[in-house]
């Protein structure tokens, strides 16, 4: 916990860019503190499995789609293989993720037009990356940043969740949301910050009971109180292993 004990929420009214930006910094830090070990919880080995796996993630868990994906991958190891996929044998094999029928559709899709447009291989440009069938921004952001070593902060449910709550930000709108993180923090720092936050989102700040009290950040969320806010209590909604100072 920083300085202050959280009794009440922080009130930012009035913050000025430059205290939110250092606020928003220290949030990161403590949350890199908690959290060393945040990483993306897709497993892939190539981009075109990554890209494959963020497309089905949508509606359902990384623990499904991390279900699914080894037979998939195995059946499907390139672009052409999906184009070329039996749809019925694909869907059978996506159909554990939900709206497989679409998703069959959408990689069938993908395949198609890597092989068409790129030679079969995932392209490493966003400007590319946004012109495949069903990724969007977010999905581009998750492959950058993770297959290519390039900065990217995808914003998905968690990150607009708690990048509101944090203060950093007021938008619904996820691309509006990117463009406030990005100008906030270092480039070097997009890709882990968004899995910061989401493991943070996953396991402490959750969507209908925050546990405030168990929180690493308490002293600098203006939204301290939205849920539990007695330690006790608190750290029996935190999901995973966690520590809790006075």
């Amino acid at each position: 916990m920083t300085g202050r004990t959280a009794k009440t929420a922080l009130d930012i009214s009035g913050e000025s860019p430059l205290a939110r930006t250092r606020r928003a910094r220290r949030i990161n830090r403590l949350l890199t503190e908690r959290y060393p070990d945040a990483h993306c919880e897709l497993d892939f080995t190539t981009p075109l499995e990554l890209l494959v796996a963020t497309i089905l993630s949508a509606q359902t868990t990384d623990v499904r789609v991390n279900q699914v994906t080894p037979e998939l991958f195995r059946r499907y190891p390139t672009a052409a293989a999906y184009a070329g996929a039996d749809r019925d044998e694909l869907e059978t094999l996506l159909k554990p993720t939900g709206f497989f029928r679409a998703k069959t559709d959408a990689v069938m899709k993908l395949g198609a037009r890597l092989v068409e447009d790129f030679g079969g291989e995932v392209p490493n440009r966003m400007d590319k990356l946004v012109t495949l069938p069903g990724v969007g921004r977010k999905t581009a952001n998750v492959v950058l940043g993770n297959a290519f070593g390039v900065p990217g902060l995808p914003v998905d449910t968690h990150v607009g969740r708690l990048s509101r709550r944090f203060g950093w930000t007021t938008s619904e709108d996820p691309v509006e949301i990117e463009k406030e993180l990005c100008a906030l923090f270092p480039r070097s720092e997009w890709t882990m910050l968004s899995h910061r936050v989401i493991f943070h989102g996953r396991r402490t700040c959750h969507a209908r009971k925050p546990a405030c009290g168990a929180c690493p950040v308490a002293a600098l969320c203006p939204s301290y109180g939205a849920g539990e806010t007695d330690p006790e209590r608190a750290v029996k909604l935190v999901k995973g292993p966690v520590e809790v100072s006075g």
